[in-house]
């Protein structure tokens, strides 16, 4: 009789815990969300304060954009689909003009010579859009991403090879550089997706993204590697993802702003490599955003692109934080 009632009490109580079960499995709560999903939006936010403003938004003509660039006047280029517009710093159109190819991105040298990549190639051009000169001495699997300026060169990465290239203003090819060398200590580059950006330092440096790597890497005009950092976190701190951040500029005291794709943002790193602050989070941004390239002028404002909104959109930091 006792085993009986025990063995009743059992099922009761299997009874119930199923029950309990199946009415959380198919609550409305559960079936608004994914417990085990990971939400990219949540991660992108911060509990740092946002130290940066949105000030101007420039709505290019251009129906796609790609690559931006500032001058010594602080002139914003854009360049994607048939052509180029250039605005002064306060938004206003300045001058533009078509180009019978699209370019990916774009350099400006002081004497306002206008580089742009092209599938395979690079296009020259004066301040008036004349062409003046074209190189497409690459090859099949180029895929030109990024144009950093130096009076030693031009440095030009291929996200396709995997390799950045040094040529003369002649458009003639001199180096090859960060291709894997252990003996010089060069990991080489890990390029996932076609974003693979370099940019000129403060003290003339070239600095390379490897981005698989989740690192940033500085190579002397002459190709050898000085430096490098690296930060793999979901955290504000660090990049995460197959492959960031996708662009990079320089500030004025040789700090970094990047920006990433997955976890949409942009923020500034020391000098060093160490966290600074957020400049814009995921939410600013629609969902799914990459490509946002940037520049930053010479009173140190960051300059985005924003390929989704089809917008350059202008962040400059908020007044208190100077004090």
């Amino acid at each position: 009789m006792n085993n009986r009632i025990i063995v009743t009490f059992g099922i009761i109580i299997i009874v119930i815990i199923i029950a309990l079960m199946m009415s959380d499995f198919f609550s409305d709560e559960r079936n608004n969300s994914n417990t085990f999903e990971y939400n990219l939006d949540e991660l992108g936010k911060t509990d740092d304060s946002i130290q940066y403003s949105e000030t101007l938004i420039i709505q290019p003509g251009l129906k796609t954009i790609r690559g931006i660039a500032v001058d010594n006047d602080d002139h914003i280029y854009i360049t994607g689909d048939g052509g180029v517009e250039i605005y002064t710093p306060d938004g206003e159109p300045y001058h533009n003009f078509e180009t019978e190819t699209n370019s990916s991105c774009i350099a400006v040298d002081n004497d306002k010579n206008i580089f742009l990549g092209i599938v395979d190639g690079i296009e020259v051009r004066n301040s008036t859009g004349n062409l003046t000169g074209k190189w497409d001495s690459f090859n099949e699997k180029t895929v030109i991403t990024s144009i950093a300026l130096q009076d030693t060169g031009v440095f030009i990465s291929d996200a396709g090879n995997k390799i950045v290239y040094k040529y003369n203003y002649g458009g003639d090819l001199i180096q090859e550089i960060g291709e894997k060398d252990s003996i010089a200590g060069i990991q080489g580059f890990v390029i996932p997706s076609p974003y693979f950006d370099v940019a000129v330092g403060r003290d003339r440096e070239i600095w390379a993204v490897n981005s698989g790597r989740h690192q940033l890497e500085a190579y002397s005009p002459d190709g050898r590697l000085i430096s490098s950092w690296k930060k793999s976190s979901m955290r504000p701190e660090g990049f995460s993802g197959c492959c960031n951040p996708s662009h990079i500029a320089i500030m004025s005291d040789g700090a970094f702003v990047t920006s990433e794709k997955g976890i949409v943002r942009i923020k500034i790193h020391e000098p060093s490599g160490k966290y600074r602050c957020m400049v814009a989070e995921s939410d600013q941004f629609e969902k799914g955003t990459k490509g946002l390239d940037l520049a930053v002028d010479s009173k140190d404002r960051i300059i985005v692109l924003d390929p989704v909104r089809n917008l350059i959109r202008l962040f400059e930091l908020n007044e208190n934080q100077n004090e």
